[in-house]
């Protein structure tokens, strides 16, 4: 199925190393047009590493990065922002203070237009764009939450976890990416939250049908219902890949996870 997909990101080889300490280690992985693939692995195995090392954050120290057949290594995270990809991050990075619409529309400062000179001497120009914003916030809203709608002039650190989390999803699709990263998108959230969480990331993929999607996530409820193909780390390396019940049923997994007997 994968081979009737365009590709959209690739990396090859890839290697991440901290002053001889390796986070990666020769990492392959293919992501194609509107798919979901699961990322897991123990804790400090690497998977956040990989999508700081995607987004710019880290500069691998070895391998390829290619997103739309595009290089990525020495990219900015500006540069890789405005080419597809966004991301969330598993501590909330929301500006609490700013309301509800000022958080998504920093998410559409890559489709931002309007400059100085519009401010001072185009007023329609920038008032129009604005209002387009706006709308599209809406839009999204709309999807997750409606009733988030009618606070979208409240500060966003008045709203309950899962809110946050789906205004967060919600400035990651502001700017029409092509790839979404969601780094543990149910942390902190009671099991109802984390069901209305999988609900949600569902939305995402029938509002948005050709993003493709990587998530990391310790709740395996959560990869096992978004995910149509898994791959599992450990020490930076890969350990399994195929689908949730091939790989969560993997040996090499299960060791990871749970020790090995002795």
């Amino acid at each position: 199925m994968q081979n009737n997909k365009k590709r959209i990101f690739s990396c090859k080889n890839l290697e991440m190393n901290f002053g001889g300490l390796y986070a990666l280690v020769d990492i392959n992985i293919d992501i194609f047009e509107n798919e979901a693939v699961g990322l897991i692995g123990p804790n400090g195995s690497g998977k956040t590493t990989f999508f700081n090392v995607i987004t710019g954050i880290y500069k691998a120290t070895g391998g390829n990065l290619y997103f739309m057949d595009e290089g990525l290594l020495g990219k900015e995270t500006y540069d890789i922002a405005k080419r597809g990809i966004s991301r969330t991050y598993q501590s909330s990075r929301l500006c609490l203070k700013l309301t509800i619409l000022d958080n998504i529309l920093i998410g559409m400062y890559n489709n931002q237009t309007a400059g100085y000179f519009d401010a001072l001497f185009n007023r329609k120009k920038l008032i129009a764009e604005v209002k387009t914003f706006k709308e599209r916030a809406i839009e999204l809203l709309n999807v997750f939450n409606p009733d988030l709608i009618d606070k979208l002039f409240n500060p966003v650190g008045e709203l309950p976890q899962i809110d946050r989390r789906r205004v967060e999803i919600c400035r990651a699709m502001a700017g029409e990416p092509k790839m979404i990263l969601l780094d543990e998108p149910s942390a902190g959230m009671t099991p109802d939250e984390t069901t209305e969480m999988m609900d949600d990331i569902k939305k995402v993929r029938s509002s948005m049908k050709n993003v493709s999607i990587i998530i990391v996530e310790h709740n395996m409820n959560v990869i096992s219902s978004v995910s149509e193909r898994v791959i599992a780390i450990n020490f930076g390396k890969e350990i399994a890949r195929g689908t949730y019940e091939e790989v969560s049923n993997h040996p090499d997994v299960r060791e990871a996870y749970l020790g090995k007997e002795v």
